[in-house]
């Protein structure tokens, strides 16, 4: 399961705001990942965005008039809701909004959403004042009640210049609630996934840390993966540069010790563990209150401390727990040796030297090894196909 969009036929209603040109990009990404990229227009839409854009990029008709005789709603009105995989009306303006709620439908919008059994994604775009108005909460209500899935509007600077509730979500947000509105009914729909990632940081003095290389890329590639097969997902990561996934349960920390504490926690009734993180074996024994000067000293001594063996500590009744194994020689053995001594179902040894799979890369190539003795060597795939291989053991286990 790489890919959840390959083939998918997805529905994008852009109504009239300002903010329709970021739906040109969620057009384009959802075409890049192989979705089949059906775009209706409302006829504010057209003021700001040329029809023509649109069908440049999906290669698929734009329907913008339900009364042209060109338009596959005027051949057939239900056409277009009946193949729909889902649909996210992106951006959605209070007018669009109150006519939904109201069932009138008189735009391919809101023809094609009366029409279709798919679920539907609301991405609000309005002035902060609009959005706030009691009649369009109680608009956004009524349809949440009715199984719309509403995501956003963010906080931000709005058309009017005021800063406020009211911005459409950016294209990385609303492609991960499609993903998740999508894996509804997938293998790990029901189940509880706890993710670890990134490298902890174990204070010196208030602004020195031990820490190691890692990014993070890997644990957040396994929850967004799992999250895109129907799972409750938590992710407990160190701080990184990456954007916490949609729909993803993201509890920071920073060192070993509080990451062992929300781990444990997490873990009660999870269905698996999958330690990717990079946790630090020790720390130092004492951390200063005030940041040491280097002085006169020609070399400076830090006395330290094991941290606890977190993934040895976390059990529970049917929890299947994976860990990795990054290496840097000894890679099956050191590996092998690993599972056996934290009680492991699955462990994901890589070559933190190989260039294409080290820290920091978007790929990685793991050789997979379970507790019944079985290697299996992946090619070179992205970290989120590594992911899904994972998550397949996983579910085999869990099934």
């Amino acid at each position: 399961m790489p890919n959840p969009l390959e083939k998918k036929h997805i529905v994008l209603g852009v109504t009239g705001s300002i903010a329709c040109y970021k739906s040109v990009d969620l057009a384009s990404k959802l075409t890049q990942n192989g979705a089949l990229v059906d775009v209706l227009m409302t006829p504010g839409a057209v003021k700001f965005v040329s029809p023509l854009t649109f069908s440049s990029i999906t290669h698929r008709p734009v329907i913008a008039d339900i009364f042209s005789p060109e338009s596959e709603l005027g051949i057939n009105h239900v056409a277009v809701a009946e193949r729909a995989s889902v649909v996210i009306v992106a951006p959605a303006t209070a007018n669009t909004i109150a006519k939904l709620a109201h069932g009138l439908a008189d735009d391919p919008i809101t023809t094609t959403i009366l029409a279709t059994q798919a679920p539907v994604i609301v991405a609000p775009a309005m002035d902060a004042h609009m959005y706030e108005n009691a009649a369009t909460q109680e608009n956004v209500a009524a349809l949440q009640s009715r199984g719309y899935v509403f995501v956003g509007p963010a906080t931000g600077r709005l058309a009017s210049g005021l800063i406020g509730l009211g911005r459409m979500l950016e294209t990385p947000d609303l492609l991960g609630c499609i993903k998740m509105v999508l894996s509804r009914g997938g293998d790990l729909s029901g189940r509880k996934i706890v993710v670890s990632a990134g490298g902890t940081q174990e204070p010196i003095d208030p602004v020195r840390v031990l820490t190691n290389h890692s990014t993070g890329k890997m644990g957040y590639a396994v929850a967004e993966a799992a999250r895109d097969r129907g799972a409750e997902v938590s992710l407990v990561t160190t701080p990184t540069a990456l954007e916490d996934p949609f729909g993803v349960n993201v509890i920071n920390v920073r060192t070993a010790l509080e990451m062992r504490s929300v781990l444990l926690h997490q873990c009660s009734g999870a269905d698996a563990l999958i330690m990717a993180a990079a946790v630090a074996d020790w720390r130092p024994a004492k951390a200063a209150d005030h940041k040491l000067k280097k002085g006169e000293a020609e070399t400076w001594s830090i006395e330290l401390v094991k941290n606890p063996d977190i993934l040895s500590e976390i059990v529970g009744e049917g929890l299947v727990k994976v860990g990795f194994a990054a290496e840097s020689e000894d890679l099956l053995a050191n590996a092998r040796a690993k599972l056996l001594s934290k009680g492991l179902h699955l462990i994901a040894a890589n070559d933190i030297t190989a260039p294409d799979s080290g820290f920091g890369t978007d790929t990685n190539r793991v050789t997979l090894l379970d507790r019944e003795g079985r290697a299996t060597e992946l090619p070179l795939l992205t970290k989120y196909e590594v992911g899904h291989e994972i998550l397949d053991r996983v579910a085999k286990v869990l099934a």
